[in-house]
């Protein structure tokens, strides 16, 4: 709603809107019941008896109706948001979903479909034959506002609400006041705001990769999940059968965008954090900063492949066996055992895939030693049965899996950083000692999340032995074949093959058996080496070339969003620019869009980080801010040892002026190495390690565990320990100081950092004094 919008027309306006809304609220409820009255039919008919083309007409339908009635339960909230209005009158509602009268006539237009298009996309300089476009602002089922945008100019010599929009910014009203409201602990679904340069990054095409560069608060996550959902409807056949996964920097950060594509109707998305990709295996403990830059290093996969190598080994002269069933031994030639091992290693297949020839080698050789050790004649039995009988002694296996021992990634990788003489013998030329030392640890230590893509590249290099697997699956691929065609034939004769809603490979996962019917994602995520149709990858910036190989693998067609900023990587071993990125990897099939305006932190603020950013990257160009607050950054020094004190007198009086406000969200941001002093000063303060960050009114976190998240109020406590920290501790502090949406408190001992040295400091010697320990409910 502009001001200068009369109360009058404004009322109307609601009142009419609200009607509006009401009409599109009793048709979900109508399409809801009659979905759950015909699947509650479909159930009915029982599982039992009946012909297989009964049976799979049961669970064609049955599906159908049951995705149907998920996505009708997903868009309760914020069904309609926008209204469109040609220059001859016809009105288009937007909204979440599509919706039609029983007749046909379309009520509502799915934001994805074209039609919707210029409700992103139109302009006063382009209006695309629109004469106004409105926000509709609503809780629960109640219009609460209006924003209407003149995109004609006649229309303003109508009767009727006037634009007052002067900026040239698309929806700058209605992202200023989404942006006004406090922080809820849930990234706000904000599609009803996207603006047109984050449209182009939406319905960019499918194929390729796809950088979003951004500096903070201009919407590179937004834009990035409201692609994912778009890309799923428009590539809907493409896609549904690979999913898309989304790559968050940490398990806090996807549970804040969890809420966003769920919302939109789309499910078949996985959302994980680098220390969760391999199958498995969730963590989020982070190793030293020189640790880091190791285990991100390509070096380490070659390091990963000698380890695998020193595990192929044959013995300097001849190998005895002991034959337990026999009582006696015998003795396999050296020069015998070194071909088996050339042969194997020749193949160039996985290490656990080779070692079946390298087996079967060796047990033909034994069958030929045992023969010689006996004095008796070979035969085509014994050459054909021999083998096996030997295979099932321990002391055989024993002494053959002691030259090729079969591996599984986790024991390769924890051998590897806890045994000296093998990391040592790995890492000869290719790390010096120190690397190696920062490298050991204890065995069994903790996952790191710099162990994940070492994991991941060791199953690369291990493989499997898959013999019995591969009979299964041509078994299995058989049937299926067979399955599929016979649930195409029934999705013909019930007219569903065209409809996109249900396809026939997934009938055919359903008609499987129990349990077989998962849902794509759930598929992807126990399958290390399945193909995603699309991957998002927010933050990109952090990933180490490590993790790219990880993460690429994913991602064979090379259809990727990648998110990020490279004036904000903290991680040691992350991206100084997207061309290094990507140049290994996609060299030619890449390219690049800039989001410029940054709508959420203030011109006030953005002032000292663009100090900060231009210390650390000169070369970047930090996003212009389109709203100010009134109020300049504060800056609180203490006496030394006292900024535990000093923050907690900042919290109560910030936390104090959020409650009378109305509430939100506080963080206490600071270096890593202070964070469990300002926890034990702040006791009832949520810390960062857990999701409960946010949801607690007030927080303690480190840069890391901030980073992606966005705060009313922020207490960033010494800025110097930031900047000192980690060679990247620049643009730690450049993150810091971009979290915040409303105000900025500095707190510090001793000096500020150069760049923050202009901050308003008018408390410059006031020393907080001892007080009890912060409560949220006293006021300040």
């Amino acid at each position: 709603m502009t001001e200068s919008q009369p109360a009058a027309p404004l009322a109307a306006a609601l009142h009419q809107e609200q009607r509006y809304a009401d009409l599109l609220y009793d048709r979900l409820e109508e399409e809801r019941a009659a979905t759950a009255k015909v699947l509650a039919e479909v159930h009915a008919r029982g599982t039992d008896g009946g012909t297989r083309q009964a049976a799979t007409e049961r669970e064609a339908l049955s599906d159908e109706y049951s995705r149907r009635l998920a996505q009708l339960d997903s868009v309760e909230s914020g069904l309609c948001f926008g209204r469109i209005d040609a220059v001859d009158g016809e009105a288009l509602y937007v909204g979440r979903i599509g919706l039609r009268t029983p007749a046909m006539d379309p009520l509502l237009v799915d934001w994805r479909a074209p039609a919707a298009g210029p409700f992103y996309t139109a302009s006063p300089a382009r209006p695309s034959g629109l004469a106004r476009r409105r926000h509709l602002h609503s809780q629960n089922r109640t219009v609460t506002g209006i924003d209407d945008e003149i995109l004609d100019p006649r229309l303003l010599r109508e009767p009727g609400p006037e634009s007052g929009d002067e900026s040239g910014l698309v929806g700058e009203a209605a992202l200023l006041q989404a942006l006004d409201g406090a922080r809820t602990g849930r990234m706000t679904d904000v599609v009803a705001t996207i603006q047109a340069e984050q449209d182009r990054v939406i319905r960019s095409p499918l194929q390729g990769v796809l950088v979003v560069q951004g500096g903070p608060g201009t919407g590179k996550t937004v834009a990035a999940l409201h692609r994912a959902a778009y890309l799923l409807y428009t590539h809907r056949s493409t896609l549904a059968r690979r999913g898309v996964l989304v790559v968050g920097p940490n398990a806090v950060f996807l549970r804040y965008i969890g809420e966003v594509l769920p919302s939109l109707g789309e499910t078949d998305v996985v959302l994980t954090s680098l220390g969760g990709l391999f199958p498995g295996v969730e963590t989020s403990a982070e190793d030293t900063a020189a640790t880091a830059v190791i285990k991100g290093s390509l070096r380490m996969a070659r390091v990963l492949a000698e380890a695998v190598r020193l595990h192929q080994h044959v013995p300097d002269g001849d190998l005895p066996v002991p034959l337990d069933e026999e009582e006696t031994s015998v003795r396999v030639p050296h020069e015998v055992c070194l071909r088996a091992l050339r042969r194997a290693q020749a193949l160039e297949t996985p290490h656990n895939a080779a070692r079946k020839r390298f087996v079967t080698d060796m047990l033909a050789a034994l069958v030929r030693a045992r023969a010689e050790h006996t004095q008796r004649p070979l035969d085509d039995e014994e050459l054909r049965h021999g083998p096996r009988e030997l295979w099932r002694q321990r002391s055989v296996r024993s002494a053959l899996d002691r030259l090729w021992p079969l591996l599984t990634p986790a024991r390769l990788v924890d051998r590897l950083l806890s045994d000296c003489s093998l990391l040592a013998g790995a890492a000869a030329d290719l790390l010096d000692d120190t690397e190696q030392a920062a490298l050991l640890r204890p065995p069994g230590a903790e996952l790191t999340v710099g162990d994940v893509p070492l994991l991941d590249e060791a199953a690369e290099l291990l493989g499997e032995d898959d013999s019995s697997a591969r009979a299964r699956a041509r078994a299995a691929r058989a049937e299926r074949a067979e399955e599929e065609r016979y649930a195409r034939e029934v999705l013909q004769i019930l007219g569903l093959d065209e409809s996109g809603l249900v396809e026939a490979s997934d009938l055919a996962v359903g008609m499987c058996g129990p349990g077989a019917a998962r849902t794509t994602a759930n598929r992807a995520v126990a399958d290390r080496s399945w193909a995603y149709g699309h991957v998002i990858v927010d933050e990109a910036q952090e990933l180490s070339p490590m993790a790219w190989r990880m993460v690429m693998r994913r991602a064979p067609s090379r259809s990727m969003t990648l998110v990020g900023d490279v004036a904000q990587t903290g991680n040691p071993a992350g991206a100084r620019s997207w061309e290094g990125v990507l140049a290994p990897h996609a060299a030619g099939r890449w390219r690049e869009e800039r989001l410029t305006v940054n709508y959420r932190t203030p011109a006030e603020v953005m002032e000292p980080a663009a100090r900060v950013l231009a210390a650390v990257s000169p070369d970047q160009e930090p996003p212009g801010s389109v709203r100010q607050e009134g109020v300049r950054p504060h800056a609180v020094r203490c006496e030394t040892g006292s900024l535990a004190a000093g923050a907690v007198r900042c919290v109560t009086r910030e936390h104090g002026a959020l409650r009378e406000a109305g509430g939100g969200k506080l963080a206490v941001i600071a270096p890593d190495d202070r964070v469990p002093a300002l926890c034990r000063a702040l006791p009832r303060a949520a810390t960062g390690s857990g999701s409960a960050a946010l949801d607690a009114e007030v927080a303690v976190l480190s840069v890391a565990q901030a980073k992606g998240l966005e705060f009313d109020r922020v207490v960033l406590a010494d800025p110097a320990g930031i900047l000192a920290q980690s060679p990247q501790g620049g643009h730690d502090l450049y993150v810091a100081i971009t979290r915040v949406t409303h105000r900025l408190t500095v707190v510090y001992e001793g000096h500020l950092p150069e760049a923050l040295v202009q901050l308003d400091r008018s408390a410059r010697g006031d020393s907080p004094q001892a007080h009890a320990p912060w409560d949220p409910d006293r006021a300040p």
